[in-house]
């Protein structure tokens, strides 16, 4: 069998229970997918992005859903060998990519604290390139870890509860959403998905953050110890985010952040 019919089999046999069934929550609890939808994929080159393909592929083979996909790949200054893995990730998994180009790392250099400009940056640009597609969507790989991490930097460095939402309707680029729905997928899954078909993704590839510390690196230890001293902390975190009362905060505000 070749490579990408194992991988593929590999979603809905081996890792039903801990990769498919809450990737179809997600979309299901948040109706992520309509009929008549023309998504585009946004493939980074690491694991999320590619489980994220194929998981959208199966789901449109098996579920009940009308809608298409659309693969792309914004090169944002990878590296020769990063690109070249990229690719060659992308044939092994049967993906036929659409690749452009629009050097964030460049734009982003000399940026203090680069990663919340380039993730809005990366945004506009895959918004754009979609809609010029015929897309009305754009999905990313975002994963549970993502999500409590987000929460954990937004109260510690920021002073504020907030979170990474499972869709967002654009506000720059009319008729455009973002979805996420790999929203309820641990990470520690998605590395054995990785380990069981023997796959090898790039990690970040980012030029620019090499220079500073990787906050998401601390929240992850962060995350570690907190389920150490209480089994469910993060799961708890998450659940957090369904159960707020108004009541007993000082205030709130209501931001778009697109």
């Amino acid at each position: 069998m070749e490579v990408y019919k194992e991988v593929e089999r590999s979603i809905i046999k081996r890792f039903r229970k801990e990769i498919y069934r809450p990737f179809v929550k997600a979309i299901s609890d948040f109706e992520l997918i309509e009929d008549g939808d023309v998504i585009a994929v946004c493939i980074s080159g690491g694991k999320d992005s590619f489980l994220l393909a194929k998981c959208l592929e199966e789901f449109m083979k098996h579920g009940k859903v009308n809608f298409s996909l659309k693969y792309i790949l914004m090169n944002p200054g990878y590296s020769s060998s990063h690109l070249k893995k990229i690719k060659d990730n992308a044939k092994e998994l049967n993906l036929d990519i659409h690749y452009f180009d629009y050097n964030i790392f460049e734009q982003i250099k000399e940026v203090p604290s680069p990663c919340y400009l380039c993730a809005r940056k990366r945004r506009g640009a895959l918004y754009s390139e979609a809609k010029k597609l015929g897309c009305n969507k754009i999905s990313l790989g975002h994963h549970f870890d993502d999500v409590v991490e987000t929460i954990l930097m937004s109260m510690i460095y920021n002073g504020e509860f907030k979170t990474m939402m499972p869709k967002i309707k654009s506000t720059n680029f009319d008729g455009m959403m973002l979805i996420r729905p790999l929203y309820f997928v641990h990470e520690s899954d998605i590395l054995a998905w990785c380990r069981y078909n023997k796959l090898d993704f790039i990690d970040c590839a980012c030029v620019v953050t090499k220079k500073h510390i990787g906050k998401r690196e601390e929240m992850k230890k962060l995350m570690k110890t907190l389920n150490t001293y209480y089994e469910g902390a993060t799961l708890n975190i998450m659940n957090s985010t369904y159960d707020v009362n108004l009541n007993t905060v000082l205030s709130y505000t209501s931001i778009d952040d697109d």
